[in-house]
């Protein structure tokens, strides 16, 4: 599928919103009537905290069928993502399938229809609202990825029902030594400490 072929359009100029429109007027004549549509999609920036969809493209296997209500748009999304790891931060790459079953009506009702046109209808919202909720938050390169540095900091997964002293498994970060003469005036046993240093005599 090419943009501008066939039934369906999609483009963008400029900061407009890049549409997938599909013309419906010839299908809703009679109900039941269905349409295929598949292909690559472009659509609009598509990026979460740690991933994002290369390219903005994703790829769709989806039929629209004319319902007395409107038009269901249904089948399959599918959106490769690139992302970094949260633990070593190196490159991840996957895919993600979305099972799509959407309705589009003349009057749609706020967060569960999507609005239909008397010739065409706009995939594009959709689609892209699908394509987000499919990315990672917080890939994984893999289950077993030991982190940046395995030796000093090892990253290992918990026993069934047992967390991990951190503090006892891992070795002390060098960097923060410096931290470990740092005195603050709100420290309970530093006025101790302070008398201790003026009077060593203790009186």
């Amino acid at each position: 599928m090419t943009p501008g072929d066939g039934p369906l359009s999609a483009g963008s100029s400029g900061r407009r919103p890049r549409r997938v429109r599909v013309e419906v007027a010839s299908l809703r004549r009679r109900t039941g009537e269905r349409r295929a549509l598949v292909g690559p999609v472009e659509l609009d920036e598509m990026v979460v905290t740690a991933a994002h969809v290369p390219g903005d493209r994703v790829d769709v296997e989806l039929e629209l069928v004319s319902v007395p209500e409107g038009v269901v748009v249904e089948g399959t999304l599918v959106v490769d993502w690139s992302g970094e790891c949260r633990r070593c931060l190196g490159e991840v790459r996957g895919r993600s399938e979305v099972a799509v079953r959407e309705i589009f009506e003349v009057d749609p009702t706020e967060g569960e229809t999507w609005p239909l046109g008397d010739e065409f209808v706009d995939l594009a919202p959709m689609l892209h609202d699908l394509a987000l909720g499919a990315l990672p938050l917080a890939p994984l390169c893999s289950e077993t990825c030991a982190g940046p540095d395995p030796e000093r900091f090892p990253a290992r997964p918990a026993p069934d029902g047992e967390a991990i002293d951190t503090d006892a498994d891992a070795p002390r970060d060098p960097r923060w030594a410096a931290l470990d003469g740092l005195v603050f005036a709100d420290d309970p046993g530093s006025a101790a400490r302070d008398e201790g240093a003026t009077d060593p005599g203790g009186r």
